[in-house]
């Protein structure tokens, strides 16, 4: 071989050596890149659903899954940030509402209420929240319905013995006084924001307020103002057979955390809360502290408090689900919580049902997202603003027309 070839070869072999080393690094760099989440993947996408006394579970990989997925920025992806979001990232005001003063003069409870008012002539979601959870339950999915419709209003109550919602002793947790605190916060809402009316409502209630905004819907005290109600993973069958369990699944919770982070870990990594945006919201509003140990942060509400009204909360529900007038809505984390009476139900077009496997029985903090399109669609579907009537008879011969 020339001197010449020697030469060209040697050169050859440099350059496909380089070659491959530009192969290689393009494959580093693709392997290093990491596709930007989809809207709606922040949250946990797991097929398993617990039942509705506690939402633990164990962590199910997907073929949707996608584990190494960036978030589209704060706050949907939550990390491990752990740190508590502002009710006021969600609402515009919170109102503490006083009732009628007893003969003492101080007023037998005053419910504190977070709320973001209606615009122009949008509807007033209506929330009330389970038994030991608070109004800040419903922050981030409120959010999300006004995303979808900009006119809407959200008023979230803390029930009584809940948040911080001023309330007397010993409590009452009968389902007729939660229901006539709710009928109240509405109307002393009307009255201190000054509305001449009541704008469009949608009840929504989760667990117990399932049963309490049902129980109002039944009534028709809103009258002609309630467009329709709006049930979250609760129906008398599997409630019933759910407590059965909550006595043992309360002697096993902590009693306290030592701050409010590990109080929101507890709830994330247990999987009650499965997205970790609503954990930092929410979990919030169940703590107080307490000084004086090593885990000052406390529960509000003393769940085991309320059990003697447990049963009166639930018995007859689904049936008054279906005969209480006005469009009416399920939405459950899985079909094994339909009971017979919601079956038939369901198969003869009396409500409308949505199921959420990837959810736990917080079906509205584990998807806000989807939780509130469903509501939004419900809305426009029984809003009556969108209704054009015909004229009366007696307007086309008062304009000459012939009838």
């Amino acid at each position: 071989m020339s001197d010449l070839q020697k030469a060209w070869a040697k050169k050859k072999a440099a350059l496909s050596e380089q070659e491959v080393f530009n192969e290689l690094d393009e494959e580093e760099e693709e392997a290093d890149y990491v596709p930007e989440l989809q809207e709606g993947q922040g949250q946990d996408d797991d097929s398993s659903s617990a039942s509705s006394a506690s939402s633990t579970g164990t962590v199910v990989p997907t073929p949707s899954r996608n584990l190494f997925a960036r978030p589209l920025g704060p706050p949907r992806g939550g990390g491990r940030n752990l740190d508590p979001i502002a009710w006021t990232t969600y609402f515009e005001r919170e109102l503490f509402l006083s009732s009628q003063p007893d003969d003492d003069g101080k007023p037998q409870i005053t419910h504190h209420v977070y709320l973001t008012s209606p615009v122009d002539k949008g509807p007033l979601f209506v929330m009330h929240h389970g038994a030991g959870s608070s109004g800040l339950s419903f922050a981030v999915v409120g959010s999300e319905i006004r995303k979808k419709v900009p006119t809407a209003g959200i008023l979230s109550l803390d029930a009584r013995g809940h948040g911080l919602t001023v309330s007397p002793s010993p409590l009452d947790y009968s389902l007729e006084i939660l229901r006539s605190d709710l009928l109240s916060v509405i109307k002393q809402t009307q009255m201190q924001m000054g509305w001449k009316e009541l704008p469009p409502v949608i009840l929504v209630g989760h667990s117990l307020g399932g049963a309490v905004v049902t129980d109002l819907a039944r009534t028709y005290a809103l009258g002609s103002s309630l467009l329709g109600y709006t049930v979250l993973d609760v129906v008398e069958g599997s409630a019933m057979d759910a407590l059965q369990s909550m006595t043992t699944y309360l002697s096993t919770r902590p009693t306290g955390f030592a701050t409010i982070q590990a109080g929101i870990d507890w709830h994330i990594r247990s999987r009650t809360i499965r997205y970790p945006v609503s954990a930092r919201t929410s979990v919030p509003g169940l703590l107080s502290e307490v000084p004086g140990s090593s885990r000052p942060w406390k529960w509000r509400t003393d769940l085991a408090a309320t059990e003697p009204f447990w049963a009166d909360w639930f018995v007859g529900l689904s049936k008054k689900f279906l005969a209480a007038k006005g469009g009416k809505m399920l939405v459950l984390a899985g079909t094994d919580r339909l009971d017979t009476e919601l079956t038939i139900g369901q198969m003869q077009g009396k409500y409308s049902l949505h199921i959420f496997p990837e959810a736990g029985h917080f079906v509205h903090e584990d998807r806000p997202e989807e939780t509130a399109m469903v509501l939004a669609d419900f809305y426009r579907r029984n809003d009556r603003s969108q209704l054009i009537l015909p004229p009366k008879v007696s307007e086309l011969l008062a304009q000459g027309k012939r009838v």
